[in-house]
């Protein structure tokens, strides 16, 4: 029984509201960060009826949002007064720093009790820094990076691997689940973070191996589409074979998760590796592969953009062009 089925017994049965219904209602989300990911995401929030306050530093990227309902602030900071919850969801670890702990940052409008979730991959050193500096507020902090890409954020069926405070992922869980199916604590500050490492070397060389085989089925004088349709469904399939394959054969490169924010993370899980003193070096070659993208101009691209590396190092050509996102 959800939510509303709660609600609306309680009410036929004892004409009261119950007391998760009075924590629902008056939950007040603050949320930072409209772009790709966090638009939908913020979104679905707002279409469950929590009051939601947004933040981005375009304007027009939240107008979605606003023609919904959310207010608009003027800073993080802003954007965090008064709030029960404020999440970011940015593009760098700098960004991070800048709306959590910045002169105008969310971390300084944030009242004792309140609950800091940061959805963006980030570095798990910086993850740590916040939550120390968020119990020095009194305010709990969470990492709670998400994979999944723009089709799990607009169908609310997101990864989110968290870290941080046990009471307070308990307290923010409807919320995730609003806007996710796998919702899982790693453990303290930073281990949502390394559990997003974890994620992306899994990824990496996937993305190599897809657009390999998508070359190689070509040469071949396969039909690529035939030839998804056989291997998906077996043990070479994946949720980026599913996804992006498609999207690569029709020439679709816009971003359901943009190259240069991939390579960000690429370069964070390298740095991890080398202070633990591991090799990883499908991850590395991975990553430069996609310097070589971001080189001919695909940084702005979906990560699938990949395909045009191996295009151009084996002599083919195929649909869809770098440097537009849509």
């Amino acid at each position: 029984m959800d939510l509303f089925e709660d609600i609306a017994h309680s009410i036929r049965n004892a004409g009261t509201f119950p007391d998760q219904w009075m924590e629902y209602r008056e939950m007040r989300i603050g949320w930072i960060g409209t772009g790709v990911m966090g638009r939908s995401m913020a979104g679905h929030l707002l279409a469950a009826g929590y009051e939601l306050t947004v933040f981005n530093r375009t304007r027009d990227k939240a107008r979605e949002l606003l023609d919904r309902g959310a207010a608009w602030a003027n800073s993080p900071a802003e954007t965090a007064a008064g709030r029960d919850v404020v999440f970011t969801m940015v593009g760098y670890p700098r960004d991070v720093r800048e709306v959590i702990l910045g002169s105008a940052g969310a971390l300084g409008g944030m009242s004792a009790g309140s609950v800091i979730v940061d959805c963006t991959t980030s570095s798990p050193s910086l993850a740590v820094e916040i939550a120390e500096a968020a119990s020095g507020r009194g305010v709990a902090s969470l990492d709670a990076p998400v994979s999944g890409g723009d089709v799990g954020a607009r169908n609310a069926a997101l990864s989110f691997m968290i870290g941080g405070d046990a009471a307070a992922f308990e307290r923010v869980r409807p919320l995730f689940d609003r806007m996710g199916k796998t919702i899982v604590l790693q453990g303290g500050p930073g281990s949502g973070q390394h559990t997003k490492m974890v994620n992306q070397i899994l990824i990496a060389p996937g993305m190599v191996a897809m657009c390999e085989a998508i070359v190689y089925a070509r040469a071949a004088g396969l039909d690529p589409a035939r030839v998804l349709e056989s291997v998906s469904g077996g043990a070479a399939g994946s949720w980026s074979l599913s996804n992006y394959g498609p999207r690569i054969l029709k020439g679709d490169l816009a971003p359901g998760f943009y190259v240069e924010h991939f390579l960000k993370d690429m370069r964070i899980a390298l740095e991890e590796a080398d202070r633990m003193k591991l090799c990883l070096p499908g991850l590395a070659q991975a990553k430069q592969l996609y310097t070589m993208l971001t080189a001919i101009g695909g940084g702005r691209n979906g990560t699938h953009a990949l395909i045009k590396v191996l295009e151009a190092m084996c002599n083919q050509s195929g649909p869809g062009r770098l440097g537009t996102e849509s």
